[in-house]
């Protein structure tokens, strides 16, 4: 399942954007579109590379993290570093942000856009969220877009997250869960995990295995219905499919 997501997101970091997390190229406006409902800023989107908005995320964890000058942000499932240049600007020259991939296109994709954009405080690491390249206590906060679903262990990425945050760091992030139970045909389907839907735990258990890894004060602070029709090409699916999953935005601490 791995190589299959690195395959499908390494083609769209070579081709372009895609909608909702469906694998079909869309044209730059609707993407532009997409980002703005899932709620992301106007202003934003005009400072970050043009190439960076992709349209792969279910939510915009940057705008509930709080950022201040000077924090160290690291961005699990970085992409082609929208989110990293969002928080680059909030942190300032002081700042510093991190964003780390396990795709290689995506990763010199993001390096690309960073180069072009004049972005010195931000780097990128190619690695994988269940084995971060990065030290223990070291970042101020942790963000993430529709990304830890993909894990086939996200009880690793949870503890992960918790070894490198700083006490007191805080962990913001937008990721799809189950609602109620998907049926077995959903489940199996190939599209439907790598469109973040067949990974995704239930909601519950979700945030507790987030608990489990430490963290305090877990909760979660938005709410959606995903679309489940822009990421399952089968009607049948779709139909059978149709509000069992929600974009969540959560919100949780590393206790001091």
């Amino acid at each position: 399942m791995k190589k299959l997501i690195k395959e499908k997101y390494g083609r769209i970091a070579e081709t372009g954007g895609s909608c909702c997390n469906g694998f079909q190229p869309c044209c730059g406006g609707e993407v532009w579109e997409l980002m703005k409902k899932i709620g992301y800023d106007e202003k934003d989107l005009e400072e970050v590379p043009v190439d960076a908005v992709l349209g792969l995320g279910c939510g915009n964890p940057v705008i509930f993290a709080l950022l201040r000058k000077g924090e160290t942000v690291l961005d699990l499932g970085c992409g082609a570093g929208i989110d990293c240049f969002v928080a680059a600007k909030k942190v300032g020259a002081g700042g510093r942000v991190i964003g780390v991939d396990m795709t290689p296109e995506m990763i010199e994709r993001a390096r690309e856009n960073a180069r072009k954009g004049g972005f010195s405080n931000v780097e990128f690491r190619l690695g994988e969220i269940e084995n971060l390249p990065v030290d223990d206590c070291y970042v101020d906060v942790i963000i993430s877009n529709c990304v830890i679903n993909l894990s086939p262990d996200k009880d690793r990425v949870f503890r992960e997250a918790f070894r490198v945050l700083k006490p007191g760091g805080r962990l913001v992030i937008s990721d799809t869960v189950l609602l109620r139970e998907l049926p077995e045909n959903v489940k199996r389907s190939v599209d439907a995990y790598v469109g973040c839907v067949a990974g995704a735990l239930k909601k519950q258990e979700y945030l507790e295995a987030i608990r489990k890894a430490g963290f305090q004060d877990v909760r979660v602070i938005m709410e959606a219905l995903f679309p489940v029709e822009k990421v399952i090409r089968d009607p049948d699916l779709v139909r059978k499919a149709e509000g069992t999953v929600a974009s969540i935005t959560v919100w949780a601490v590393k206790p001091h």
